[in-house]
């Protein structure tokens, strides 16, 4: 069996297929021939998995499901045109009109908000956690009508990991599944279905594809959970388009087997609400795919050298550092076991002084890109309080553990040196 690096360059696709093109093609159409009546039948049948319509799948976006799916050893995966879109549809398709969901403050904002916003209207109610480290606090809202577990492997943008493992045996325990965002530590630094997880969910836009040029979103799946036992009757439906060619019903665990759950999400969320990954995009993430151990590796190393760097300045300019890698985190241990390779290069720290020393701050850095992505080969910085996370209430920043002090890096690939004499001229000058 191909290693990882044998893998994120060549897994998914095979020249052959493809007039022997060494670089997966760019299919820049909306709809394939049928070729015959029986293979239309076939097609529409779901009895054949050919490309029909670009809004369903593409030979591009297949090569780059086919990728992710050989990195993480996953059953299925089905790629779309964000990675709000991937949590989103996972979520709706988990609940399919009702029910709960336990999740924990240290998400991205716009999830957060996303559980009032849009899932409310949809009759699914959230249960946050309130001690994401305390494994128990998460058995404790199981309730009859719980749904799932979500939770980041790696949280933005304090860095804080959980216990996957641990979090995964109580959802298995209570016949749920846990559906993990490996955003910040992708497949490189994490595998979560090895540690448990039943659904990964990825913004590609981040680490994966890992040049702030392109937004796309992934939802793999292990193929192990078993959505037939009892809590999840949406799979076990038989609608009319699901039907053989002989006109007998067929659910999602006939027609998609392992698949059930992405296999879902294609047939009714991006069928209907149609947010598909163009090809160009798929090729976009594909492209980082191909570098993605050595950016990662890189972005490792210059977050630890920044962290001892940030350490230095406490007393002066910084208040605290928030990453695995700072003397005397808390998730230290943690990161032995779930990130042996490094725990990801975005971390938070607290600015001194106020308003006025932040705005300084921000506004002096001439390197860091002062904007609101991360994993970008180019390092960035940013104040969640008012920006990533400005639509929740104070209640859920503290509960997030967003201060108006914070500070988000994220590194990039730039010399470290060149990183650090930035950070401290705008320092400097902020505090002048």
């Amino acid at each position: 069996m191909a290693r990882f690096d044998t893998k994120k360059l060549h897994a998914g696709y095979n020249p052959a297929d493809h007039n022997n093109a060494v670089s997966v093609p760019i299919y820049a159409t909306a709809a394939f021939e049928l070729g015959s009546v029986a293979h239309s039948d076939e097609m529409f049948s779901f009895d054949s998995w050919d490309p029909l319509y670009t809004r369903l799948s593409n030979p591009t976006t297949d090569a780059l499901e086919g990728r992710l799916i050989e990195l993480h050893n996953a059953a299925a995966g089905v790629s779309l045109a964000s990675g709000m879109a991937a949590v989103s549809y996972s979520l709706l398709n988990v609940t399919a009109g009702g029910g709960r969901i336990i999740a924990t403050a240290r998400l991205y904002g716009g999830a957060l908000d996303s559980f009032t916003q849009v899932f409310r209207e949809s009759n699914v109610e959230f249960d946050l956690v309130d001690d994401p480290d305390d494994v128990s606090s998460f058995e404790k809202l199981i309730k009859d009508d719980t749904k799932a577990i979500y939770v980041e492997s790696l949280t933005n943008p304090n860095a804080t990991i959980l216990d996957i493992e641990a979090i995964a045996e109580v959802a298995h325990k209570n016949n749920i599944p846990l559906i993990v965002d490996n955003t910040l530590a992708t497949p490189y630094l994490l595998n979560p279905f090895e540690f448990g997880a039943d659904v990964v969910v990825y913004s590609a836009t981040k680490g994966l594809s890992g040049h702030g040029n392109v937004i796309a979103g992934i939802v793999l799946e292990s193929g192990k959970f078993n959505w037939q036992n009892g809590k999840f009757k949406q799979f076990e439906d038989t609608p009319y388009f699901l039907r053989a060619q002989d006109g007998s019903p067929r659910n999602y665990i006939d027609v998609f087997g392992e698949g059930a759950f992405t296999g879902r999400i294609r047939a009714i969320h991006l069928n209907y609400l149609g947010a598909a990954l163009a090809p160009f995009s798929a090729y976009l993430v594909l492209l980082g795919v191909e570098t993605l151990s050595e950016r990662v590796s890189k972005q490792v190393s210059n977050a630890e050298k920044i962290v001892e760097y940030l350490e230095s300045r406490i007393g002066k300019e910084v208040l605290w550092v928030k990453h695995p890698h700072a003397k005397g985190n808390k998730y230290s241990e943690l990161a032995k076991k779930y990130f042996p390779k490094g725990a990801g290069g975005v971390l938070s720290f607290g600015l001194e002084g106020g308003l006025e020393e932040r705005t300084k701050f921000l506004e002096a850095v001439e390197v860091w890109g002062f904007q609101a992505n991360i994993g970008d080969a180019k390092s960035l910085i940013i104040n969640p309080s008012t920006t990533t996370h400005t639509e929740l209430n104070p209640s859920l920043q503290k509960a997030a553990d967003i201060e108006n002090a914070t500070i988000r890096l994220s590194l990039g690939l730039e010399d470290a040196d060149d990183l650090i004499e930035d950070l401290q001229q705008a320092f400097d000058k902020a505090f002048a």
